[in-house]
């Protein structure tokens, strides 16, 4: 049973033509005349109305006026990003990883500014905040590859606008963030001798596959997660970049080159043709999952060539469904093709073949990369493919979750932030080729 709030109902007599307004607020509302509501909302829309030539594209128009309804202003007045309607709200992962498709390629700067600006004033120990509690406790800090999204996301944010004067601002920000993980931090988070980030303590869930029943973490992947050091790879580039640009003398080159060398010596197995998920203290865990996508997906790929294309194989063979790709291999013993029953059992398979439709989007991204027009086409063909999901589950939205087998039921949230961010930056980007001119 759940608790849930049911305050009756409304009974109407409508004739053809006829249009009732109904105002729901939790506090006196401060304008009870429903058409002057409507009003308002409909010239905001369109005053936030992307016109670039991709919007005459009708899914990604849609995804457009869906990426409106996660960006909202916290209580200072400054923008964030929700994660997931209807009970999520703004965690720091879910944000950078959304604010490119929310932000960038609508052409909301300013809000990107905003939420830069936010998340940075609450950096503490190297880690900005991976959630601001609902009721106004302290910031938690959890995650170990939040922080590494902000530095993706910025990265993008200066493709887009070449705000380089912002990115001065938040540099010795950035610089203490990369000595932080240097010398080591909160969660036993800290870069190895062989130059690559390892992560981890028992009974806490550091990575985005963070499920966890009690004091059990479903997924631990304690070590070296193989997402968290291509993401760590690309902060160092990113940091590279910005030094030479701010003529900032720093060695994150050399550091970067040791973390590409570590990473094909440890993660990358010939007979395999695909990383492993995790370089863990008791050796390496070769369980087919997705993380693996970010090497080849992020600005900075790590793999390339026909070790990418080996990598998208498996992925396509063991991952890939219309609604995204699923968190584990169909072919693992731990794999859970339903999520379904209590919350035991929803989380047991959170991450253990659930299929998570953001995903989609580095996907395609790779795609791209590796097979040039054929990969926009089997892009393009994945996109269409979610048109009819639109009108599935929240309208006009992306969910969160799908089973990992036909017919691909969605679950968890009705409204996922980072899902319809991701199908619509590699709409745009990707498959349309309308990203950034600026490639710095």
């Amino acid at each position: 049973s759940e608790d849930l709030f049911t305050p009756g109902y409304l009974r109407l007599q409508l004739v053809p033509g006829a249009t009732v307004g109904v105002v729901a607020a939790t506090e006196l509302p401060t304008c009870r005349d429903p058409t002057a509501l409507l009003t308002d909302e409909i010239e905001r829309r369109q005053q936030v109305e992307v016109r670039a030539p991709w919007a005459a594209d009708p899914l990604l128009r849609s995804l457009a006026r869906a990426a409106d309804q996660f960006l909202v202003r916290r209580g200072d007045g400054l923008h964030t990003i929700v994660a997931g309607y209807h009970w999520f709200t703004d965690w720091g992962r879910d944000t950078m990883i959304a604010l490119p498709g929310l932000c960038l390629v609508t052409g909301r700067f300013a809000e990107a500014r905003d939420i830069f600006a936010a998340f940075a004033e609450h950096v503490s120990e190297g880690m900005i905040p991976n959630r601001f509690p609902d009721a106004g406790e302290e910031p938690e800090y959890h995650a170990v590859d939040a922080t590494l999204w902000f530095f993706v996301a910025l990265y993008k944010y200066l493709q887009y606008t070449e705000d380089y004067e912002f990115a001065s601002e938040l540099w010795p920000t950035l610089e203490d963030i990369a000595a932080w993980h240097e010398r080591g931090m909160r969660h036993q988070i800290r870069v190895d001798d062989d130059g690559l980030l390892a992560a981890g303590e028992p009974r806490v869930q550091l990575t985005w596959m963070d499920a966890k029943v009690g004091d059990w973490v479903v997924t631990p992947r304690m070590g070296k997660p193989v997402e968290v050091n291509a993401l760590w790879y690309n902060a160092l580039k990113i940091l590279q970049h910005l030094g030479e640009t701010f003529g900032q003398r720093a060695d994150y080159g050399q550091r970067a080159a040791a973390v590409r060398a570590s990473f094909e010596r440890l993660f990358w197995c010939e007979e395999r043709g695909y990383l492993c998920d995790v370089v863990a203290p008791e050796g390496p865990d070769w369980a087919i999952r997705p993380n693996q996508i970010f090497a080849l997906s992020l600005p900075f790929p790590l793999v390339e060539g026909g070790r990418a294309r080996r990598i998208l194989s498996v992925i396509d063979e063991h991952l890939l469904t219309p609604r995204g790709l699923r968190s584990l291999s169909s072919s693992d013993p731990a794999y859970c093709a339903q999520y379904v029953g209590g919350p035991w059992e929803r989380d047991s398979a959170y991450h253990q073949g659930t299929v998570w439709g953001w995903l989609i989007g580095p996907y395609i991204t790779a795609l791209c990369r590796c097979h040039g027009r054929v990969g926009r086409q089997r892009g393009r063909a994945l996109l269409d493919g979610f048109a009819a999901h639109l009108n599935e589950a929240g309208l006009g939205m992306v969910s969160e979750i799908f089973d990992a087998e036909p017919p691909f039921a969605p679950h968890g949230c009705i409204a996922q932030a980072w899902s319809v961010a991701e199908l619509l930056r590699a709409g745009v980007e990707d498959v349309w080729e309308n990203g950034p001119m600026v490639r710095v």
